[in-house]
């Protein structure tokens, strides 16, 4: 099976390589990861697990984007410090690289804008750039690690957001079954689940949802033929452009590992595919699927599930005396 996927994915580079794209589909295999630095992997992939770079000392980026739960929280909204309820649903940080710009909002250009983010945002990890910076300087580990991935004695949030972003640009999943099938292997899905790809494209899902990320391409209005009704605050789009007319519209997400990264929607208030499905036909599409073309859909979109980042667990450096402590009960 490593072999099949190994070939396939060397079948869709010589695709890309040649110019000769995928024109038949509007959903493109996932390529494996090129060029990327191995060193700011390494040491971006520790920043990403230290729940240091929060003030209480215990949330990290891992805490609201599990690499064991398809890249999510699985909760409508996350927590963030001192059991703050975050406003939004956390996006899947799998495949990220890929969208267009990061948050549901687009506010942040790409990966290494996001990572800045989240640590000094006092409803997440509530920490400060300037504090998370001294933590990481009283490190031993850290220190030598910096130097010898950046060639500088010096330490800064530059730094740290670059790493993270190079550790998150690895973390692809290709090998899908549908991608499988997409490069040749026609045993690689079931007739229900072909079926549901062709309700998918002939309903006009691909408008939004294509591409070798199946989304994260655009921004686009939540409720088109239909008001979408939410308690949420969140407005979308109109936050970063100031724009009345990007009123609640939001980034498409990727529907790869869309199985894994349960509920849906910016505000968290679709549980399941079904019921995902169900609202987007009628409020996106102006359509109202059977339960059995419901079912056929959702049994293609668990056909997008690739393979999951695989590692070791990277062992953090102790911290030492001069490390300020974490003030996980503190104001």
């Amino acid at each position: 099976m490593r072999l099949v996927r190994y070939t396939g994915a060397i079948m869709a580079l010589t695709i890309v390589a040649t110019g000769q794209a995928t024109a038949k589909e509007p959903i493109e295999p996932i390529l494996p990861v090129q060029n990327v630095d191995r060193a700011q992997v390494e040491l971006g992939k520790k920043l990403y697990f230290d729940p240091r770079l929060s003030k209480s000392g215990f949330i990290s980026c891992n805490s609201c984007h599990n690499l064991s739960m398809g890249g999510t929280d699985n909760l409508k909204t996350s927590i963030g410090h001192k059991w703050q309820q975050g406003p939004i649903n956390s996006p899947t940080v799998l495949n990220s690289s890929m969208n267009l710009a990061q948050f549901w909002d687009g506010r942040a250009k790409d990966l290494k804008e996001q990572a800045a983010g989240p640590i000094a945002n006092p409803g997440e990890m509530a920490s400060t750039h300037t504090l998370a910076i001294d933590i990481l300087r009283s490190i031993p580990g850290y220190v030598t690690e910096f130097k010898r991935v950046f060639d500088t004695d010096e330490i800064d949030i530059d730094q740290v957001t670059q790493a993270i972003a190079e550790f998150e640009k690895t973390l692809v999943t290709p090998g899908s079954r549908f991608d499988q099938w997409l490069l040749g292997d026609k045993a690689a899905i079931t007739a229900k689940e072909k079926a549901g790809y062709k309700l998918f494209k002939d309903s006009g899902c691909v408008a939004c949802h294509s591409g070798p990320a199946v989304g994260g391409n655009s921004f686009q209005k939540m409720g088109v033929i239909e008001p979408y009704e939410t308690t949420s605050p969140v407005e979308g789009r109109s936050a970063v452009t100031g724009k009345d007319a990007d009123r609640f519209k939001f980034k498409v997400p990727t529907l790869r590992n869309v199985e894994l990264t349960y509920p849906y929607f910016h505000d968290g208030e679709a549980a399941t595919l079904k019921e995902a499905v169900d609202v987007m036909g009628r409020l996106q599409l102006g359509k109202n699927f059977s339960d059995e073309e419901n079912a056929q859909i959702v049994a293609f979109l668990k056909t997008l599930t690739g393979e999951q980042p695989s590692f070791p667990m990277p062992i953090l450096q102790p911290s030492t005396d001069k490390t300020p402590a974490p003030q996980p009960f503190g104001s």
